[in-house]
């Protein structure tokens, strides 16, 4: 194990379900370049669509991995001198462009015991096949755009749900974030009247238990600036892990 793995692997705060993903990510392939800071490796077995990508963890270390293809594209050989500055320029001069970056969160240690022990509050389940109409009924007052910003579906893995007076207000689902994790990925949505009292919390919280009680640990994405969503999941206890970016479905190649 290199000292940067190491370091990923380490992390505080987080599980090692957590740190062991994200270090097979980006350092399970042949490291070009590696300093205190900034680590690039090659890995032929990304997927199409993760063919460049790049973490940047809360201690401050960045992390880039292409595969074998975009590494040529892009001018990367090994020994070469690089810093993220100059990885980030050969992309855009190769034409190569990112997604944006998603903010990643996960329960730190303490506070995945925290969440474990406490009692969930408020008029809240578990969805099932019988809220179909429910659910339908939620969805068409909710924006198309809210809808496709939290992609909160009936035909996930699970799907927890709010009430106010037999009405579903808030809804959360999950699904499993890859065949072979033990990672579970949510979104959630509040209908806008009844954004700001605290059900989009609770919500988050019950659907996340739940996922522990099944052996995975729950994720949750956001883009930079949706500052709802950042507020949302530091009241719902996670803790900021990275900043993630794929490369773009429109990038040349």
């Amino acid at each position: 194990m290199t000292n940067q793995q190491s370091r990923v692997n380490n992390i505080p705060l987080f599980s090692q379900t957590i740190t062991d993903y994200w270090r097979e990510k980006f350092l399970n392939g042949d490291v070009l370049y590696s300093d205190e800071v900034f680590t690039v490796a090659i890995n032929p077995d990304l997927d199409e669509d993760s063919r460049v990508m790049v973490l940047e963890t809360i201690d401050g270390r960045i992390m880039a991995v292409l595969t074998p293809a975009m590494a040529d594209k892009v001018g990367l050989y090994q020994q070469q001198d690089l810093s993220e500055e100059i990885f980030r320029r050969k992309l855009k001069e190769a034409g190569v462009t990112l997604h944006g970056a998603d903010y990643v969160y996960y329960f730190s240690e303490a506070d995945k015991n925290v969440l474990l022990q406490g009692n969930l509050e408020g008029d809240l389940r578990r969805l099932t096949e019988q809220d179909d109409v429910v659910f339908s009924e939620f969805e068409s007052s909710a924006s198309e755009q809210d809808l496709d910003d939290a992609f909160v579906e009936m035909d996930h893995w699970a799907v927890f749900g709010s009430f106010e007076q037999n009405r579903l207000v808030c809804a959360a689902s999950m699904y499993p974030w890859e065949n072979d994790t033990q990672i579970a990925d949510l979104g959630v949505l509040t209908l806008t009247p009844f954004r700001g009292k605290g059900y989009a919390r609770k919500v988050v919280r019950s659907i996340c238990k739940y996922a522990y009680d099944q052996g995975y640990e729950p994720q949750y994405r956001c883009q930079l600036d949706n500052h709802a969503s950042t507020l949302l999941a530091k009241a719902a206890g996670l803790t900021l892990f990275g900043k993630w970016d794929v490369i773009s479905p429109d990038s040349t190649d």
